[in-house]
């Protein structure tokens, strides 16, 4: 009965120590994880366009419109030239 209860004891505490190193491997793993998760948000932020530019790439969507109609008018005038 005591031979029985040593036995228990000793495979708990393997068992507790078995957990004890698991819980240091998935610590490590999510800290890794952590780290790659932050690297992951940085390249992403740091891909954005800044407040300048957003207005810059707006100006030059609508720079390209404008051309467009300019042309698209000029072509017109051109036409009504040549008919007239």
């Amino acid at each position: 009965s005591t031979q029985q209860a040593l036995e228990q004891a000793r495979g708990a505490a393997e068992e507790l120590e078995d957990m004890k190193a698991m819980v240091e491997e998935l610590q490590e793993q999510n800290g890794q994880l952590r780290r790659q998760a932050r690297q992951l948000v940085r390249r992403s932020v740091s891909s954005l366009p800044t407040a300048a530019e957003v207005p810059s790439q707006h100006l030059l969507t609508e720079g390209r419109g404008t051309r467009e109609r300019i042309q698209a008018l000029a072509a017109e005038t051109a036409d009504l030239e040549v008919s007239g």
